[in-house]
């Protein structure tokens, strides 16, 4: 049982990478707007860099597949993204709280990160060969 619960939580946690590296993708010229409005350089190199960091390792997660080196390549992604794009620090009022639950947010899936990145994926991934008893 504890097996599938580590699958379920893979998925969840996968989720926001996934998607969030299609959305990079599907919204080119909108994320690249919003990297340019934080002072961000060489914005074709981090878009795609960040699309592809965000894609395979949240696939890794979702498959359970070299789901330790997935999970500290998109602890690495985060730890840039979350300084520059949450920077509650320089902010006031609402705005300033909305960008401290975003930081918050990316600490917990951070730590999630690192759980799986010392626990592993469980046996349900394919790391694990697939048996879920």
């Amino acid at each position: 049982m504890c097996s599938l619960w580590m699958m379920i939580g893979r998925i969840f946690v996968s989720a926001i990478f996934i998607f969030g590296g299609i959305g990079k993708f599907m919204d080119y010229e909108g994320s690249a707007a919003f990297m340019a409005s934080k002072g961000m350089t060489m914005i074709p190199f981090f878009l795609y860099s960040a699309a592809l960091v965000e894609l395979l390792g949240g696939l890794s997660l979702l498959f359970g597949y070299m789901t330790r080196y997935g999970a500290i390549m998109l602890m690495l992604f985060l730890i840039p993204v979350t300084y520059i794009f949450h920077d509650f620090w320089n902010l006031s009022g609402q705005v300033q709280t909305e960008q401290m639950i975003h930081f918050l947010s990316n600490l917990a899936i951070f730590g999630g990160l690192m759980y799986v990145s010392c626990c592993g994926a469980g046996k349900c991934s394919v790391d694990g060969c697939c048996s879920c008893s």
